[in-house]
């Protein structure tokens, strides 16, 4: 039996090793917060994903067998999506459709750029402080668009209710808090639309004002 102790990684790398481009220049950052030892921040590195790959034969020979080891051994899934995530990059979508519908392990889905996600009544809302009603947070008027991130095979699970996903910023505190809460073995999430709630974001000083 697999033991299951460690985070698979899983990101567009847009066949890239260069570390300020794309998506992997958030990987980069994971990297830096793992070697940090102030935070206990550690994951397996399951993204290999430079390794010479020239044709699909290799890929299904070498590439994808390396990638599901790695995966039968992870408790999680910290999935980076950014507005360069490709809807159909093959890579990506064979490891979600791996780790949904073979290991059942939960995903952690974070987003560059968002500083608090809400699911609310089947809208993605982000808070804010309006300045007249400080300190209580009230949402927006405006929703926001997370679904445009999504690759094809996680849409297709989402929608159909087989990802168990918790969707949040990409920032340190709440991947942190999820990766030690959500696993295969612990809490384990009830939906493929969960989010942290109003609390939560307050206590990490993540709702901004409203200009």
């Amino acid at each position: 039996m697999a033991y299951r102790n460690g985070t698979y990684v899983a990101f567009d790398g847009g066949g890239t090793s260069d570390p300020t481009v794309g998506d992997m220049k958030y990987y980069a950052m994971l990297q830096a917060w793992n070697k940090d030892k102030k935070h206990d921040f550690h994951f397996n590195d399951s993204h290999k994903k430079t390794y010479s790959v020239r044709d699909s034969s290799q890929m299904e020979a070498t590439l994808k067998p390396r990638l599901l080891e790695r995966m039968k051994n992870s408790k999680n899934m910290l999935l980076i999506l950014s507005e360069n995530t490709n809807w159909d990059r093959g890579l990506l979508n064979y490891e979600i459709e791996m780790a949904v519908d073979r290991y059942k392990i939960p995903i952690i889905a974070a987003y560059p750029g968002k500083t608090n996600i809400i699911y609310q009544e089947g809208i993605w809302y982000k808070l804010y402080y309006k300045q007249e009603f400080y300190p209580f947070p009230v949402l927006s008027g405006r929703t926001i668009d997370i679904s445009s991130r999504w690759p094809q095979a996680l849409r297709s699970r989402i929608i159909n209710g087989t990802a168990r996903c918790i969707h949040i910023p990409f920032k340190m505190e709440p991947i942190v808090n999820a990766l030690e809460q959500f696993t295969c073995f612990t809490n384990k999430l009830s939906s493929s639309r969960n989010t942290y709630d109003q609390k939560t974001y307050q206590k990490w000083g993540m709702i901004e004002f409203l200009e």
